[in-house]
């Protein structure tokens, strides 16, 4: 293949490919339901029976790691409940700072707080990491008997896999690093005055301007790549909209991309995702397959069905002597001209060219002034055209002389009626005859 050709196509594709999404979805776990007993400690703050722990995680494809959750001034973080969430007094605003002892206090492992994976303060060599309960083989810490009040038995359905059975935490061994946090915590004083603090009982967390990033974190299970970002308790209905940066490798190279929740403003190194906002919209459907011209990247899901018009690459210039009615995504350097075609040899790339035949054109059609001839012949010779009416009768002719290509040549039509002709082209000693019609309005 010539090499620009194979260049062209080679940026086509990568450009319908750069940023295919690397999110594969946005998990709700229900952690946790509080019952009665879990209602009767009060000793760290009230929470009500019937109150859900959600665990949200953000599963990414394999190899890709979470680098920031945030805010800016075109996008909010945002998480809300109908009613308060709730905090313990003894917790964290960020769950990588609880230590692992405190697990055990009372209702602690309930707190609402964020994070990127990390559950625990590394203490003895270990650092825990969120996982979902269904995937947590190495047992618990909390709840029940690991519990100094007893609490966290509740069995119910509802909650799936009991605390007292999985805690959905294990360690991993690449551990995060440059942690950094803003905008939740008070600059000044450390305190939390937002939903995730225990000073006032809030019901909503919306900002412009927060974030909580480090160098990067992966899932425990790297195949699943499950990554905690919150743990979230209230008895109301929950609400969020999340934005993330992650790194991606695209071409096997790490590169960084943010996700959104809304495109109202979209810059060039952002995606929006409808995956970080819950609850989760109907996922936008459609044609997902680059080699269709409806493809739309910014899709959610794929709908073979709206994938409607296949693109066919070819030369779809009427001069050339490789014109393919059949393309409909035009390849400049693909189409071959008589003196010219891109460095390739004419008589390979257009067999016709070396016999009688020739190739010729009259357009538009129908028309109503101008009738434009293109044509090519394999070496010079004499053109002439007649052009005749219904009844046989000669109305226009021109003997165009020696050529071996004729493009675009206008033939005026203005002194003719409304009516059907044949135009003839005599080439050498061969003709071609095609029909036209004349319909100036």
């Amino acid at each position: 293949m010539n090499s620009k050709i194979y260049f062209i196509l080679l940026l086509f594709l990568l450009l319908t490919t750069r940023y295919s999404a690397q999110i594969e979805k946005v998990i709700v776990e229900t952690y946790y339901i509080a019952d009665q007993l879990d209602a009767t400690d009060t000793s760290a703050g009230k929470l009500e029976e019937g109150s859900v722990t959600y665990r949200v995680y953000v599963d990414l494809k394999p190899g890709n790691k979470l680098l920031k959750l945030y805010g800016d001034v075109n996008h909010a973080l945002k998480f809300a409940s109908t009613k308060p969430f709730f905090n313990n007094i003894d917790g964290e605003t960020y769950g990588m700072d609880l230590k692992k002892g405190l697990y055990g206090d009372n209702t602690i492992a309930l707190d609402t707080w964020l994070t990127l994976g990390q559950t625990t303060k590394t203490q003895g060599g270990k650092t825990y990491f969120g996982i979902l309960k269904s995937d947590d083989s190495d047992g618990t810490f909390i709840g029940g008997p690991n519990n100094n009040a007893g609490l966290l038995t509740n069995t119910s359905t509802a909650i799936g896999i009991p605390l007292t059975l999985a805690d959905g935490m294990d360690t991993m061994a690449t551990l995060p690093g440059s942690w950094s946090t803003f905008g939740i915590k008070d600059f000044f004083t450390g305190l939390d005055s937002t939903m995730f603090g225990s000073l006032i009982p809030r019901s909503v967390f919306s900002s412009n301007n927060a974030l909580i990033k480090n160098s990067g974190v992966g899932g425990v299970i790297p195949e699943k790549n499950h990554i905690l970002i919150a743990q979230l308790t209230t008895k109301g209905e929950l609400s969020f909209e999340l934005n993330i940066e992650i790194e991606e490798l695209v071409n096997n190279k790490p590169t960084i991309v943010k996700y959104v929740a809304t495109d109202s403003v979209l810059l060039p190194d952002e995606k929006k995702s409808s995956f970080l906002k819950f609850p989760f919209p109907a996922p936008v459907c459609g044609c997902l397959d680059p080699n269709f011209f409806e493809y739309n990247p910014k899709l959610d899901c794929s709908d073979s069905i709206k994938c409607l018009t296949r693109i066919i690459f070819g030369c779809t210039d009427r001069m050339a002597c490789n014109f393919d009615s059949t393309a409909n995504y035009n390849i400049p350097t693909l189409c071959c001209y008589p003196g010219f075609c891109a460095g390739r040899e004419i008589n390979i790339v257009c067999p016709s060219i070396n016999s009688d035949s020739f190739y010729f054109d009259a357009f538009p059609n129908p028309t109503e002034n101008s009738l434009f001839l293109n044509l090519t012949t394999g070496e010079k010779k004499e053109i002439v055209y007649y052009i005749y009416n219904s009844f046989g009768t000669l109305m226009l002719s021109k003997n165009l002389g020696l050529t071996e290509a004729l493009i675009n040549y206008e033939i005026d039509l203005t002194n003719l009626e409304n009516s059907f002709y044949l135009i003839r082209v005599k080439i050498g000693n061969e003709y071609v005859s095609k029909q036209f019609l004349k319909n100036k309005n």
